[in-house]
């Protein structure tokens, strides 16, 4: 799970990417192979499992089928180049040194305790707070969609029941544009506001349900990300014909769960919003 995940941060500050998810992943690689087969013999009962992304796989366009598990990597970040260099790290010492291992891609997660720069926790925070909703380009980019819970489900199967140097592509089934995602975000946050007794109001009065309007007001469109990949899909079989995973939230459930979940934890993503943070949105969005 050790990783720098945010593609953006990786387009301003690439070394960072490379140091943690490429030399880390080698670090954690070589503590584990000393650990474990100090003597030559590995220990039974051991089980180094990397957590990946589907970006390592590259771009798609709307008729490429979805990723498989034998698609070539194609990454076209930072980001998902230092995450492809560590998957062919952890591969290498399978076939050299006989580790024991598993790997997992995984589409877009998001749910509680998600990062506020990702797209899904700063839109349902800028949608309560009022504030503009900055969406990439017109919006068309299309990902596919997992419930950090059902995430942490297919790699505690992958780990008990995966087959040792084995590649899992674990997705959620749920290929959403993020204009669509976007609108979805504010029609359910209009609606818990809606829904709101006078003191949830009092703690959001800038939201636009407060005064019956749609956050949908609140979208702006920005200039682009540079190499902004157009579509990732994931296509699950191998995990759900040899692991049993079925994702159990659809995009809707796990959208309002989160949003329900930002509402009642207020004070933790107030207490991380600090200077260095907004210095950052601001970069991000208002200088493109």
């Amino acid at each position: 799970f050790a990783a720098e995940s945010h593609v953006d941060r990786s387009i301003v500050g690439p070394e960072a990417f490379v140091r943690t998810n490429v030399l880390g992943t080698h670090c954690l690689l070589e503590a584990a192979r000393k650990l474990w087969c100090a003597d030559g013999t590995w220990l039974d009962g051991v089980r180094f499992h990397h957590v990946s992304t589907d970006e390592v796989y590259g771009s798609l366009t709307p008729e490429d089928p979805a990723f498989t598990e034998t698609t070539a990597y194609a990454p076209n970040s930072p980001y998902s180049a230092s995450k492809a260099g560590a998957d062919h790290l952890v591969r290498a010492y399978h076939h050299t040194y006989g580790m024991p291992v598993t790997t997992s891609n995984c589409s877009n997660n998001y749910g509680p305790f998600q990062f506020p720069e990702k797209l899904i926790p700063l839109m349902i925070i800028n949608a309560l707070s009022g504030k503009a909703l900055p969406v990439y380009g017109d919006g068309s980019n299309i990902r596919d969609w997992l419930f950090v819970g059902d995430h942490c489900r297919a790699i505690d199967l992958v780990i008990r029941q995966g087959a040792v140097g084995r590649v899992y592509n674990i997705g959620g089934n749920e290929e959403h544009n993020n204009l669509d995602i976007v609108n979805r975000v504010c029609d359910l946050v209009d609606e818990v506001v809606s829904d709101a007794g006078d003191d949830f109001k009092q703690r959001f009065p800038n939201a636009r349900a407060v005064n019956g309007q749609s956050s949908r007001s609140l979208i702006e469109f920005v200039k682009d990300r540079p190499g902004h990949d157009w579509r990732y899909a994931i296509d699950p079989e191998r995990a759900e014909t040899e692991l049993g995973f079925r994702p159990k939230y659809d995009f809707e459930s796990g959208l309002r769960a989160t949003i329900e979940w930002m509402i009642g934890n207020e004070t933790w993503w107030r207490s991380i919003l600090d200077d260095t943070y907004k210095d950052w949105i601001r970069k991000q969005y208002d200088e493109r």
